[in-house]
């Protein structure tokens, strides 16, 4: 992968962080919170993180999967949110090359509409099957979202940028 100037090597991602990682956004996701409109929803922020950081890893078939585990849980129309994180793990893993040339809090405004695609295509299958519209505060949601990018960025690349065998005399 091209890197911009100045950001720091990486080490490779350990698939086992990204699976554990993915399962502990849906935990969170699972949480018994009720259904505010305007809560964020922290797998659909991993999953896009993951699509965009790692493509060949997890892509639209783990989106797809994990979509309908909470679609499950949620007892919501079966495939609602599967659809929504499809579509976000394809766009960004559309996009994953060009946002990497970006700093994280540009990175947060470039996701910013793919986010709000996903929640427009829930908000229309809801409404489509028959249910109510929640109110003007679901434009929140995907704006918290993209301001958790920059924390989740954090928090996920973490195990990646310690030194794997740190060297005085080796600078990378």
């Amino acid at each position: 992968m091209i890197m911009r100037p100045g950001q720091p090597l990486l080490l490779p991602a350990n698939p086992l962080f990204i699976w554990f990682s993915l399962i502990v956004a849906m935990m969170i996701g699972m949480l018994p919170l009720g259904r505010i409109p305007w809560m964020p929803d922290i797998l659909a922020v991993v999953v896009v993180f993951w699509s965009v950081h790692q493509p060949l890893r997890v892509g639209v078939i783990a989106a797809f999967l994990f979509g309908l585990a909470i679609d499950v849980h949620q007892a919501s129309l079966l495939g609602q949110h599967a659809l929504a994180y499809t579509t976000l793990s394809f766009f960004a893993i559309t996009i994953h090359r060009r946002l990497l040339w970006f700093t994280v809090p540009s990175q947060a405004v470039q996701v910013l509409p793919l986010f709000a695609a996903a929640h427009g295509i829930e908000l229309a299958i809801r409404m489509l099957a028959g249910g109510a519209f929640p109110g003007p505060m679901i434009l929140l949601a995907p704006v918290l979202e993209a301001v958790l990018w920059p924390v989740v960025s954090v928090i996920l690349l973490a195990p990646q940028r310690r030194a794997h065998d740190p060297d005085e005399n080796r600078p990378l």
